[in-house]
C-alpha cells in the first residue's frame, strides 16, 4: 500500500517534471526562434582573414545600430546560394562575386531592389560603373564594398632609384623604358602563367587590360558579351601589343618557357633577387602576399607600383578588376540599413586600416589606409576614367575558365599562332 502510494507520488512528480521540462523546452525554442528571427544573415565565400575583417565592420554596425547582423562563409558558397535561393531559404544578404550571378537571381525574381536611399548613396559616392555593374534591366540590386584591381605594374623601388628609371605614363614611354632596360642588360618583365588546372589565367588579364587600352570600354563590353567575335580585329590588335613583349626574349626573364613554367605567385620574386633578374611585373593588388617576407616587412621602402600605362588617351588609364556585391533576398528590418552602411566610408575604415582591400567610395580618406602601397592603389582605382569587371569572369565557363586559359597557353608555347588561338576560343563559345 505504501509502495503503491510511493509509486503514485513518484509518477506524479515525474509527470510534473516532464511537463515543466517540456514547457521549459518550448520557452527555449521560442526564444531561439525569436533570436533567429532577429538575426540578419550575410552569406559569402570569404573565410579566414577576409571573413575576420568583414566581421569587424559588422561588429561596428551592430554596436552603432542595435541590429544583429552575422556573417557566415563557405568554400561551397556559389553552389549553396543557388540551392538555397531555389528552395526559398536564402540568407537575408549575400556577397556575390560575379555580376552574372546577380543578374540570374534578379531575372528569377529572388532579389529585392535596393531602396531609394541606398541608390541615392551609390549615385553620390560611386562612379557610375559600379551602379551599372550592380543593376539589371535598369534596377539597382547590388552594393559594392571591398573590391580588387589588376592593372598595376610592380617594381623594385630601390633598384629603380639606383638606375634612375622614371615611371612611364604612356605606352610610348613604356616602350622607351623597356629599350633602356634591355640596353642596361636586364629583362624588363617577369611573367608567370602556371597555376595548375587554371594555368593561363594571367594571360587573360593581360589581354583584357590591352582591350580596354586599345579598343576602349564599349568594344570591351561587346567582346565580353560576344556581340563581336572573340577573334575580332580589335582583339587581334590588342594581342599584338602583348606579343611585342612576350615574344621578345630580351624583354621577358627566362623567355616564353619561363612564362609557361613560372607559378603566377612566384613570378614577381625575380624583381627582388640580389641582383634583380627583371624590372617589372604586371598583376593585381593581391600579389603583395607572394612577396618575400623581408620585402613585405618593409614594403613602402622596397616596393613601387604604377598603373599599366594608357595607349589611347581618350580612355585615360583604364583599370580592370572585380569585387563582391552585396544583394538582399529579404527586406526585414536592418537589411537596408546595413546595405546603406556599406556605401559609407565609415563602413570601410576598419578594413582599410588593417590592409588587404581597396574601396571604390568617392568620399574615402586615403590616409586611413594602413600602408602607402594600398593608398596609391586606391587613388589609381578611384581616379580611373574607365573601370571594367574582369572579362573572363563574365564569360560562359566553357570560355572564361576553359578555352581562354588553354589557348593563351597554346599561343605562348608556339603551338598555335594568335589568329588560331583566338579563333578556337570563339568557336568554343556556347551557341
Amino acid at each position: 500500500m505504501k509502495k503503491s502510494k510511493f509509486r503514485s507520488a513518484v509518477f506524479a512528480v515525474a509527470g510534473f517534471a516532464l511537463v515543466a521540462s517540456f514547457m521549459s523546452c518550448n520557452k527555449k525554442n521560442s526564444a531561439k526562434a525569436e533570436e533567429t528571427d532577429n538575426v540578419i544573415l550575410v552569406f559569402g565565400a570569404s573565410r579566414g582573414e577576409e571573413a575576420a575583417r568583414l566581421k569587424e565592420i559588422i561588429r561596428a554596425f551592430n554596436e552603432k545600430t542595435g541590429f544583429n547582423v552575422i556573417y557566415e562563409g563557405s568554400p561551397e558558397f556559389e553552389t549553396q546560394i543557388q540551392v538555397q535561393a531555389a528552395a526559398g531559404t536564402p540568407p537575408d544578404i549575400a556577397m556575390l562575386p560575379q555580376p552574372g550571378m546577380m543578374q540570374n537571381f534578379a531575372e528569377l525574381g529572388y532579389l529585392k531592389p535596393l531602396p531609394d536611399n541606398v541608390v541615392s548613396r551609390i549615385d553620390s559616392n560611386y562612379s557610375p560603373v559600379w551602379k551599372e555593374l550592380g543593376s539589371y534591366k535598369g534596377t539597382a540590386y547590388g552594393v559594392f564594398h571591398r573590391v580588387n584591381a589588376k592593372s598595376f605594374v610592380w617594381y623594385n623601388k630601390k633598384e629603380w632609384e639606383k638606375r634612375g628609371y622614371s615611371v612611364p605614363t604612356t605606352w610610348d614611354e613604356l616602350r622607351s623604358l623597356e629599350e633602356r632596360m634591355v640596353s642596361d642588360g636586364i629583362a624588363p618583365w617577369t611573367v608567370g602563367f602556371e597555376s595548375g588546372a587554371a594555368s593561363g589565367w594571367p594571360g587573360t588579364d593581360w589581354l583584357e587590360d590591352m582591350m580596354l587600352r586599345t579598343a576602349g570600354p564599349d568594344a570591351y563590353d561587346d567582346w565580353v558579351s560576344h556581340r563581336i567575335p572573340f577573334d575580332d580585329p580589335k582583339v587581334q590588335n590588342a594581342l599584338s601589343y602583348i606579343q611585342e613583349i612576350f615574344f621578345n626574349d630580351s624583354y621577358i626573364y627566362g623567355g616564353r618557357t619561363n612564362i609557361l613554367t613560372s607559378h603566377y605567385g612566384d613570378s614577381i620574386k625575380p624583381l627582388f633577387e640580389n641582383p634583380p633578374k627583371a624590372m617589372m611585373h604586371r598583376d593585381g593588388n593581391f600579389i603583395t602576399g607572394f612577396l618575400p617576407q623581408s620585402v613585405q616587412d618593409n614594403m613602402e621602402a622596397e616596393v613601387g607600383v604604377f598603373a599599366l600605362p594608357s595607349v589611347d588617351s581618350q580612355w585615360g588609364t583604364p583599370v580592370l578588376g572585380g569585387g563582391d556585391q552585396f544583394v538582399a533576398f529579404s527586406d526585414k528590418p536592418g537589411v537596408a540599413e546595413f546595405l546603406e552602411y556599406l556605401t559609407t566610408w565609415e563602413g570601410c575604415v576598419p578594413w582599410a586600416k588593417v590592409g588587404g582591400a581597396l574601396f571604390p567610395h568617392k568620399d574615402q580618406n586615403f590616409d586611413d589606409y594602413g600602408n602607402g602601397i594600398e593608398r596609391e592603389l586606391a587613388k589609381i582605382l578611384v581616379g580611373a576614367k574607365v573601370f571594367r569587371f574582369d572579362g573572363s569572369d563574365q564569360m560562359p565557363a566553357e570560355v572564361g575558365s576553359g578555352s581562354f586559359w588553354v589557348e593563351m597557353v597554346n599561343w605562348v608555347s608556339g603551338s598555335e599562332d594568335a589568329a588560331t588561338a583566338l579563333k578556337n576560343i570563339d568557336e568554343s563559345w556556347p551557341r
